[in-house]
């Protein structure tokens, strides 16, 4: 008989069991079927064509099958492993190896009895593959080959379905149509879907109908609901009773379409603006509220009519909702108090599958009204430009500016000048008539515009203050005579022939003529006859300058003077005359200028060379006076005046006569230098330290500080003693010694006298005859010491 597994080894034999010929008739039995299989086995694993001798199978083998999720307490028997060899004494030994074995999977040695010791989950494990082998208990020789086999764990419905992304968040259009695709979702069960029902899942809706079941027969809104929940169930077994189920929810909303015309919330606006207000003020804002959202419900306005269409204007705000209406135009209200619009709000983005809700545009009304502001005085121009001749009188009348009240109360103006505008008083204006005058005379070569800013201020209201420039342009007249401009010193080389231009002059005039300048060239009459230079006008508004003669010697002149006249020709005729400064100059072959002494050349010839020592000599003496006097002066020190008030003089000592030397001691009697009336120091003053700012360096000495008794008036040492004292505690003596020297002349000095008053009585020749013999740069000390020869050159 077959073992207890023979069912499921007929059954595999039949699933694994290549087609092989047969008799038709021949019907096999199962161990029959088994020696079938090992044969094909041998075929199998021979490799060879040939046919193996039919051998008596003895060793089973099959593909074993369990359920799943066993909760019994005993192990779950699953199969039996039993070898033809095997007489029932204990002899074999059965071994179990590969997945599971020892720990899922446990085999009794001895029976082959295979159970399952653990709870099995296909969902983790769906088969395991297993090697059973039969051995000889004692010598431990396998009596059978090794056979493997597969433990199949099967299905049971222990899951179910579940939504692994939920909750799941959807979109759809509002207004859709039924049938719509909102969102597919898949539910997972891990059950096995190749065997049973355990994982045919069917679907259904517990919460959000009617909106979302197939039979929905209502449109949805979004204005009237937006967002919608809805929950997915998912039970398997196909739905029957019985099944595992499994829910998510979806959150669904509706995203908005255009299907609703815009409308204003008021039928008319009263709105109200200052006539003050600029171009570009806001005057206020309109809306035409959509119950769309977004895009859908974004305005276009415009102003479509009224009469206010060319001074106002409006555009949409930066969300694309209201409505900004501003000024287009400056306002007036004593011209127009008030204008009407209307204006027309308009969706930007249709739809075209629901125009049929349209039009979707509205219109409402605009009523602006303008406030009276009390304004400024406004003049007749906006700005006024006059001409003047710069020869115009003394009060003339330049302009009369006109300026009024704008406001229906049209106040009396009154006029003035911007002094900010005419710093220097040119003009007046009167203050009622606006009439602008001249206070000074006008220089167009000084000022030639004038921008003066003229006021207009209201008499009721100094604070509506309106301003106008007036441009006063100073004309031009001939009141400026022409004159050399920039060369007015040229030169003449020594080697110059007669008739060579020296020098070409050109003239420039402050007046501004309109047909332009032209000036007229010619010597000063004094200068017409002169024998060295003459004067060619080009008739260009230039003039050459030449020369007459040839043999030009630094020695004879070498500065000549030539005056020109100049003239224009303008009405009235205006001439100068400049000079012209003409040096002779020692030249290369080339006319270029080498030296020009004038210095060396403006002594008299006849000067001789003993006069130029003299005059030298005189101004080395003057030089030596000049330093010794500033050496005295920086020597002689100022008196420190401590107190402006405190009344101090001076002991003049003046020495009338000779001495006798430094051996002279009775030509000085120093009892003069005492001052009896020399106010008395504070004693108890401290000493202070600073340079002295008095010019004297001598004190006096108070009676009072002289020590060595009142017979002391000649003792020197009372004097020094005294003189100290007082330095020591007058706070405004220098914080230095103060030293005077006496260098008295007379015998035994080594400078012997110095004086002058015998000098009269000396036989020095002073006769300065002889330097007419030193030469020509000795001449200006011959002619004023000896006999002047007069030989004086001309100027030109």
């Amino acid at each position: 008989m077959c073992p207890k597994s023979e069912t499921h080894l007929c059954s595999s034999f039949f699933l694994f069991q290549q087609p092989q010929r047969r008799d038709p008739g021949n019907s096999s039995t199962c161990e029959e079927k088994g020696k079938s299989l090992f044969k094909y086995h041998s075929v199998l694993h021979d490799g060879r064509p040939t046919l193996l001798q039919r051998a008596k199978r003895s060793w089973v083998w099959n593909q074993f099958f369990v359920l799943e999720e066993y909760t019994g307490l005993e192990p779950l028997y699953i199969g039996k492993l039993h070898s033809d060899m095997d007489k029932g004494d204990g002899s074999i030994k059965y071994i179990l190896t590969g997945e599971g074995a020892g720990t899922t999977f446990t085999i009794d040695d001895s029976t082959g009895d295979i159970h399952a010791i653990q709870r099995l989950d296909r969902e983790v494990k769906a088969q395991y593959i297993l090697r059973a082998q039969a051995r000889n208990r004692l010598t431990d020789r396998p009596l059978e080959p090794e056979s493997e086999f597969i433990v199949k764990i099967q299905d049971i419905n222990d899951n179910e379905p579940r939504f692994l992304d939920g909750p799941y968040q959807a979109t759809v259009p509002e207004m859709s149509k039924i049938g719509t695709s909102v969102i597919q979702l898949t539910a997972t069960d891990a059950d096995d879907p190749t065997y049973g029902n355990s994982a045919r899942v069917v679907y259904s809706i517990l919460e959000g109908q009617p909106y979302f079941s197939v039979d929905a027969k209502t449109d949805m809104d979004r204005e009237t609901r937006e967002n919608y929940t809805v929950v997915i169930q998912a039970k398997d077994m196909g739905g029957q009773l019985g099944g595992l189920a499994g829910t998510t929810t979806i959150n669904i909303t509706l995203s908005d379409i255009n299907d609703n015309p815009p409308m204003f919330d008021q039928r008319l606006y009263q709105m109200s603006i200052p006539e003050s207000a600029p171009v570009g003020s806001v005057v206020g804002r309109i809306w035409a509220k959509d119950r769309d959202i977004g895009v859908n419900a974004e305005m276009k306005y415009s102003i479509i009519d009224g009469d206010g269409r060319d001074t106002f204007d409006i555009s949409t705000d930066p969300t694309n909702l209201f409505g900004i209406i501003t000024v287009k135009k400056p306002l007036n209200f004593e011209n127009k108090p008030s204008y009407t619009l209307k204006v027309e709000g308009a969706n930007t983005h249709l739809d075209p599958a629901f125009r049929h809700r349209g039009p979707f545009k509205d219109v409402t009304i605009v009523h602006v009204s303008i406030e009276d502001v009390d304004e400024p005085p406004q003049f007749d121009l906006p700005a006024y430009y006059v001409e003047l001749p710069e020869d115009a009188e003394i009060g003339t009348m330049v302009k009369t500016v006109s300026a009024r009240d704008p406001d229906a109360a049209n106040n009396t103006v009154r006029y003035s000048i911007d002094r900010s505008s005419d710093p220097d008083k040119y003009f007046y204006i009167e203050i009622t008539s606006g009439s602008l005058m001249t206070v000074r005379s006008l220089d167009r070569e000084e000022v030639g515009w004038h921008n003066i800013t003229i006021l207009a201020m209201e008499m009721n209201n100094p604070t509506q203050i309106a301003s106008v420039s007036v441009a006063v342009r100073v004309l031009d007249v001939n009141d400026n005579p022409p004159s050399l401009m920039h060369y007015l010193e040229a030169y003449v080389c020594e080697n110059a022939k007669a008739g060579q231009l020296i020098q070409t002059v050109t003239a420039v005039d402050p007046d501004e003529p309109l047909g332009g300048q032209h000036f007229y060239y010619s010597l000063a009459p004094e200068a017409v006859n002169n024998p060295n230079f003459t004067l060619k006008d080009n008739q260009d508004n230039t003039a050459w300058i030449l020369t007459r003669r040839g043999g030009w010697s630094q020695q004879d002149q070498t500065v000549f003077y030539l005056p020109i006249f100049i003239s224009d020709g303008e009405q009235p005729v205006q001439s100068s005359t400049s000079t012209l400064t003409i040096r002779v100059c020692s030249c290369d072959q080339e006319g270029n200028v080498m030296s020009c002494n004038a210095e060396a050349y403006s002594l008299p010839a006849s000067l001789s060379r003993g006069a130029l020592i003299a005059i030298l000599a005189c101004i080395f003496v003057l030089l030596v006076m000049i330093l010794l006097m500033l050496s005295l002066r920086t020597h002689r020190k100022k008196p420190y005046l401590c107190d402006e008030e405190e009344n101090v003089h001076e002991n003049i000592v003046r020495y009338d006569d000779e001495g006798g030397g430094e051996e002279d001691t009775e030509a000085f009697d120093i009892a003069a230098m005492w001052n009896p009336r020399e106010a008395h120091h504070h004693l108890g003053k401290m000493r202070q330290d600073m340079l002295p700012e008095i010019e004297s360096l001598s004190r006096y000495v108070p009676q009072a500080c002289v020590m060595g008794g009142g017979s002391g008036d000649s003792n020197v040492h009372g004097y020094v003693l005294a003189k100290l004292l007082e330095a020591d505690m007058d706070p405004c003596a220098p914080p230095y010694d103060s030293l005077q020297t006496y260098a008295y002349e007379g015998e035994g000095s080594v400078a012997e006298s110095l004086s002058s008053l015998q000098s009269g009585t000396s036989n020095t020749d002073h006769e300065y005859d002889y330097l007419n013999d030193w030469g020509p740069r000795f001449k200006k000390l011959a002619e004023m010491y000896g006999v002047l020869e007069t030989n004086s050159p001309p100027l030109w």
